[in-house]
């Protein structure tokens, strides 16, 4: 496992414990308003302190997270619970269920997504 962190970056952070995807989706994120870290709008060169409560708004799902641990570089999915604790409403992960069964919901005979499709799909679900 790593080692104890000081101080950790935001955005850094955000990407270490996959909320989200690359280190520069989560800064964008971070400088477009959609992470607040206890309900203040911050700046990605935040640093993180044990028991923040962050709020990350992704496309399709609003995660409100609680820092456990600090860490720096990423980690396997398994390990991710040692350092946040997830306060996320079930009835968010519902959401997106319906979304992307609403969307990849196709009918008989409609044959494979095109290119297309499938980019405006992943767009939605915020991948």
């Amino acid at each position: 496992m790593t080692e104890p962190m000081e101080k950790v970056r935001l955005d850094r952070w955000l990407w270490a414990v996959r909320i989200f995807k690359t280190r520069n989706q989560a800064t964008e994120a971070v400088k477009g308003g959609r992470v607040h870290v206890n309900g203040d709008r911050v700046k990605p060169s935040r640093f993180v302190q044990i028991g923040d409560r962050i709020e990350a708004q992704l496309v399709a799902l609003k995660r409100t997270v609680v820092v456990k641990a600090l860490l720096e570089k990423r980690v396997g999915a398994k390990l991710v619970p040692d350092f946040l604790d997830d306060l996320t409403p079930p009835e968010e992960y519902q959401k997106r269920q319906t979304i992307a069964q609403t969307i990849l919901k196709r009918d008989r005979g409609m044959g494979r997504p095109t290119k297309k499709d499938r980019r405006d799909i992943e767009k939605l679900l915020g991948e």
